[in-house]
């Protein structure tokens, strides 16, 4: 009985990824410096967000995609804050409406103009202030408008209305010590907290109640996060107490064992999750780590499928994570990111190879849109509703196929007999039957190139051309007197000069290819004088 290791099927199985090249970058970005952990990018369909060093408080880049190369330093940013900013979010509902939480204990909501900044943005459209201290986590809901959480190290959440600038909801008391991630539901109705003291906490906002918790979820004291998946797990990372890093799958309804628990290696940055809710593929990014793996989620154990890793020279600071609908769906894009060097942003492409140029209806589902589901007042009332869906396919564009254009001089060349293969069929259907004993002879071609260099005698095959056809070459050094005693002009003459029917030919003459050309009325395979042609 033989055991053979049997690979699992995944259509994700060969995604591979790849940087973009260097004039379509990012250049000369002074990256924050700041000690927190923090994607320090957010990106969205038409911008690229980074936070970057200032001096005299913080600010952040805003850059059109389009935008690629050196940026000059006297580049305008958003410099409303007066301390360093340490987290920043796209609005999922509106491409020009970005939220960021600084170390003065502030939130702000900018309204970025269509074609980018001109002038440095130095007032915001909403202050939101409720923190004591400084605010590093900022979030918007998924599914209804101006709905807004954020997070602070006063371990309290707070949930605003920006469109009112009121707080809708104040979280305090349930979490002991820091708050490292916070993490909606598709739906919006819960949230996910992972926490200093080592818990993973589930906690449904509108009631002010802890769903569910786990608590030791990770055995280490470095920081942890956690996040929603599409079917209501729960993805984390953390770190073992032997200081692996681990990652880790949990069922809501039961907390006590994780369903899937995989150890990665024993370096000591934190790792960002990126969740895909359509492909069920996570990404996992460690700060200071120069790789991207990426797992897949299924049903079946052990749940957390290794898929690849990406692997670049240069260690990440930071990463951004484009949305599903500013994906190029024509080169089967999955997944694009935007990863952070201290001077630069080098965007990475994760693409599906596929050979057909059609749209992949299984790798670009309906997908979550930029119209919102409800009004904040109709989430606040106990309205629950998922992300509206639009297909991608409209984003896509069929290459542009050419006309079909026939050269029938092309096809046949006038002054060229048609193939010797073509021609042996046409003998065989339409010839007279031969009555010679012997096989019979191949022409050779005029039109051929010289044949290669002959060997001492014999029949030697051509390897330049007409090799499909099996035409073989006899060589000059077997052939008879007579061929070198014979005149230049008879070794060529044209085809006006030769016998109208190649059975009148001398064997001399068809090795020096002096046949008619284009040939005469065909006669027969046979090409031997004096045999006799019989029906």
């Amino acid at each position: 009985m033989s055991f053979r290791k049997v690979v699992r099927q995944s259509k994700f199985r060969h995604v591979f990824g790849q940087p973009v090249k260097t004039e379509q970058c990012y250049d000369d970005i002074r990256v924050s410096r700041v000690t927190w952990d923090s994607t320090f990018c957010a990106v969205n369909p038409s911008f690229v967000a980074i936070i970057v060093e200032a001096s005299g408080g913080g600010a952040f880049l805003v850059l059109p995609l389009h935008k690629t190369g050196r940026i000059d330093k006297s580049y305008p940013t958003v410099c409303g804050h007066t301390g360093p900013v340490l987290d920043i979010d796209w609005c999922p509902h509106n491409d020009h409406v970005i939220a960021s939480g600084s170390e003065d204990c502030t939130v702000m909501v900018w309204q970025i103009p269509e074609n980018g900044l001109s002038q440095p943005l130095t007032e915001p459209v909403v202050v939101l202030e409720g923190h004591s201290k400084r605010v590093g986590i900022i979030t918007w809901h998924p599914t209804a408008r101006n709905v807004l959480l954020s997070a602070g190290c006063d371990n309290v959440v707070l949930i605003w209305n920006v469109g009112t600038a009121e707080e809708l909801y104040r979280l305090e008391g349930m979490h002991p010590d820091l708050i490292y991630s916070v993490s909606w539901s598709r739906d919006g109705a819960r949230f996910c907290t992972a926490c200093k003291d080592k818990s993973v906490r589930v906690i449904d906002p509108r009631r002010g109640t802890v769903v569910a918790e786990k608590e030791r979820a990770h055995e280490g004291a470095r920081p942890m996060r956690a996040i929603f998946l599409a079917d209501g797990k729960i993805f984390t990372t953390g770190f073992s107490r032997m200081s692996e890093r681990q990652l880790a799958l949990w069922d809501m309804e039961n907390l006590e064992e994780p369903m899937g628990l995989q150890e990665l290696d024993s370096s000591n940055g934190a790792l960002l999750p990126f969740y895909d809710p359509d492909t069920n593929v996570v990404y996992v990014c460690g700060k200071g780590d120069s790789s991207i793996r990426y797992f897949e989620i299924t049903e079946e154990p052990p749940y957390i499928h290794f898929l690849n890793t990406f692997t670049s020279k240069e260690p990440q600071r930071g990463m951004g994570w484009m949305p599903k609908r500013g994906l190029d769906v024509n080169k089967c894009e999955i997944a694009r990111f935007y990863k952070l060097h201290e001077r630069k942003c080098e965007p990475i492409i994760m693409t599906v190879p596929r050979k057909s140029d059609l749209f992949q209806d299984d790798l670009y589902p309906d997908t979550a849109g930029p119209e919102a589901a409800m009004e904040a007042e109709e989430w606040v009332a106990g309205r629950t509703a998922g992300p509206v869906l639009v297909s991608l396919r409209q984003a896509y564009v069929p290459s542009k196929q050419r006309d079909l254009k026939v050269n029938r001089r092309t096809l046949l060349h006038e002054n060229r007999p048609p193939c010797y293969c073509l021609r042996l069929r046409h003998a065989a259907q339409h010839a007279p039957r031969c009555a010679c004993p012997h096989p019979p002879q191949r022409p050779p071609r005029p039109w051929a190139p010289s044949p290669p260099r002959p060997r001492a005698g014999g029949w030697r095959r051509c390897c330049r051309r007409w090799r499909r056809c099996g035409h073989w070459w006899r060589s000059r050094a077997s052939a008879s007197p007579a061929w070198r005693s014979s005149s230049a002009a008879s070794r060529t003459a044209t085809s006006r000069d030769q016998p109208t029917a190649l059975r009148d030919h001398h064997p001399q003459e068809l090795q020096l290819g002096t046949f008619p050309h284009p040939p005469a009325p065909w006669q027969g395979p046979c090409l031997r004088p004096g045999v006799p042609q019989t029906l």
